[in-house]
Order: structure tokens, then sequence, then C-alpha cells
């Protein structure tokens, strides 16, 4: 298997990184170019609160994002109320941006988790609009199977709250998402590390996104590139199938027909 045959497919399209990466927190423009590259992402989301739509002749970060090697996923952070997101939705697409888009409706300000109410209401009218919708969500394998039912593209449980860099809290529900769901189970949220990449795509993830483990780094550009080693790495080795867990030890080398001294 390598990376060129083993396709993420969302909504029809194929890709072949399964790391996304976001657009915020970099020191500056050419920072996050940088760290985006390396990073080997060919899917990349953008805060459509946080983009200059409407003055084109001022700096904005779409100046150094080459829109023909990068899928832009508009996102709509920020939005508490589904009318706000679908509206922030919209806005993207009449702006040329995409129709492929991350929903996000948040409940709380203090944890940002979602609230399962408001986005099953913005994901329905989306995606009877025809957006592709990539819905942000805690990880509750019922309400992702709700999602799938309205028609959403993949379902983004997260691992931790956003920014947390906690890793995967809850390994079981996630298992148990992957089992109920057939779109594609993309980790969102709460990734730090490599290492939390790497067990999100040994469960079995279709994909991980990530903004803060890589922009929060003391390095951007060296964790952008860790990030995209421990997915590739994370991928193969959930293809080639781990050793099962056994409380004692098990030989390397065979003891049958050693001949004692």
């Amino acid at each position: 298997m390598s990376e060129k045959t083993d396709k993420l497919v969302i909504g029809g399209r194929e890709f072949t990184s399964r790391l996304m990466v976001g657009t915020g927190k970099y020191a500056d423009f050419r920072q996050m170019s940088s760290a985006i590259e390396r990073s080997g992402a060919e899917i990349v989301t953008v805060a459509v609160r946080r983009v200059n739509i409407s003055d084109r002749s001022k700096e904005s970060l779409l100046d150094y994002l080459d829109t023909s090697r990068y899928t832009l996923l508009p996102n709509t952070a920020g939005c508490y109320t589904a009318d706000d997101a679908v509206r922030t939705c919209r806005l993207a697409r009449e702006a040329g941006l995409s129709d492929f888009v991350k929903l996000e409706v948040l409940g709380d300000e203090k944890t940002l988790f979602p609230d399962n109410e408001e986005l099953l209401k913005a994901a329905k009218t989306l995606v009877k609009e025809g957006f592709t919708v990539l819905p942000y969500t805690s990880d509750d394998p019922i309400l992702c199977r709700k999602l799938e039912d309205l028609g959403c593209a993949a379902v983004m449980p997260l691992g931790a709250p956003i920014g947390s860099g906690l890793g995967i809290c809850n390994p079981y529900n996630i298992r148990i998402i992957l089992e109920t769901v057939k779109v594609p189970v993309i980790v969102d949220a709460g990734v730090g590390t490599a290492s939390d990449a790497a067990v999100a795509m040994e469960l079995g993830c279709d994909g991980v996104l990530m903004n803060t483990g890589i922009a929060g780094a003391r390095d951007p550009i060296a964790m952008a590139e860790a990030m995209k080693l421990a997915v590739i790495a994370g991928r193969l080795a959930y293809k080639a199938g781990r050793i099962p867990r056994k409380l004692y030890a098990t030989a390397s080398s065979p003891l049958e027909g050693v001949i004692g001294g």
C-alpha cells in the first residue's frame, strides 16, 4: 500500500494526504504558508470570519495559499446558532471560496463544545442547499449517525476540546463511531503532538484535522512535518494490523526443538 493508492474520498473528491490543517494562530502568513507546505496537507480550513473577502486590495491569508494546489475548507468558527452558520457558509460560497465546508456551531465559549441541536439544524439546511458538509461534532456515536443520515460527507468528532492538546481523550467512543457510520471519520480538535495524530489513525480514523497543535508549537514548521509523518505511520500501522495485547511475554524466537545442554 502507498499513499498514492490509499486515497481518502470525501464527497466524491479524492485526496492523497489524510492530514488537514488550519490557518490560524501563526506568527505571520509566511510562517503559515511554510508550515502548510511542510505538512503535505491538501485540505486547508479557513475561518470565513477571519478572511478578508470584501476588499481584495488588502493583504489576506488567501494571498499565501495556492488555491490550485489546496482545497479550501471554509469553516464557521465563532458561530453559535444554526442561522449564523448557514449564513456564513452562503457568504463563503458567494465569495467563491467553496461549497465544501467545515460546519461548526458552538454551544459554549469556555469549552467550545458544539451545540448538537443547532448543528443538526444547520447541517440539514446546508445539505439541502448542495453544500458538502463536514461537521465538527462531539464524540457521540448517535449524533454522528444522525449527521450521516442527513447527508453529511464525513463526521469530525473532537478528540478533546479545541486547542487543549489533550489528545484522544475517549478512544472507545471514537471506535464506536467508526463502527456506527460509513462516511469518513476525521478527528478534529485536541491533537497536541505527533503521537496523538498516530493514535487517531491507528484507531482506524480516516484523517486528522488540526491547527493549534502545529501553529502553537515552538517550531511550527518542524511540527507540521512531524504531524505529516505521524499520520502516515498511524495509517500504515492500522492497515498492517497490530499484534494482540497479552498479559504475559511471548518469546520472539521459538523454543520448540531446542536441545538442552
